[in-house]
């Protein structure tokens, strides 16, 4: 596997360097010394693993993810232990604290090694059979189930995910949560709406109705949630 150090430590760099150097089954693509660098590098660079630093100035190690649309897998290196969350909710392979002894990068590396020759051909993918997800509440996170969300609506940096009587605050971007919420099931009927299918009780006067509240259109997404609604 063809592995990316990104770090501004050049000691960091050196010693995961030899790391890879001594493990038989990667090989270094090169390093960078800023998440800056490294988006450029990963436009040109084929890539199948970083070690990523998560605290870098301009631009964090996260803030790297955040920009990625198809991001090579990744195991986060940091001096701190106050990550394990992001990186849980980044989905990275592993998370190493500094300083970092071989034999727990071999075990991150084995990580690595596994995840990919786990992972399905594009021929052989098939859609995602989970049926939850998790999701920051304050500092904990909390499991949803996809079945259970009516809707979702966005309020300036924070989204509020609707389940029945209950409701989840949440800090993150429209975005974010449809990418983690299943196309097949829900929809997004404006730029600060996604709806659930299962539980549009009727469409009426430009607005999708959920538990007798009517939630607008925006016109721009009409088509799109009429064919939805057709086919669903």
């Amino acid at each position: 596997m063809r592995c990316l150090v990104v770090d501004d430590d050049p000691l960091a760099i050196q010693v995961i360097q030899s790391c890879i150097i001594h493990t038989d089954f990667l090989e270094s693509a090169g390093s960078c010394s800023s998440a800056i660098e490294a988006a450029a590098t990963l436009r040109t660079t084929p890539v199948d693993l970083l070690f990523l630093d998560v605290d870098m100035p301009e631009m964090t190690g996260l803030d790297l993810l955040d920009t990625l649309t198809e991001p090579p897998m990744v195991v986060l290196v940091t001096s701190s232990r106050d990550y394990a969350v992001a990186a849980f909710e980044h989905r990275v392979v592993d998370y190493l604290v500094k300083p970092v002894a071989y034999a727990r990068f071999l075990k991150a590396a084995q990580k690595a090694l596994e995840t990919a020759q786990a992972a399905p051909t594009p021929a052989a993918a098939a859609p995602a059979s989970t049926d939850h997800t998790f999701v920051k509440v304050d500092s904990k996170l909390v499991r949803v189930g996809f079945d259970d969300v009516h809707y979702v609506e966005a309020l300036g940096d924070y989204v509020h995910i609707v389940l029945g009587q209950q409701k989840l605050i949440v800090y993150s971007t429209m975005r974010a949560v449809e990418e983690k919420f299943p196309a097949q099931q829900f929809v997004r009927i404006h730029r600060s709406t996604i709806v659930n299918l299962r539980y549009v009780q009727a469409i009426d006067d430009n607005a999708v109705v959920i538990d007798g509240k009517h939630l607008p259109i925006g016109q721009t997404y009409m088509r799109d949630v009429l064919q939805r609604l057709n086919k669903f």
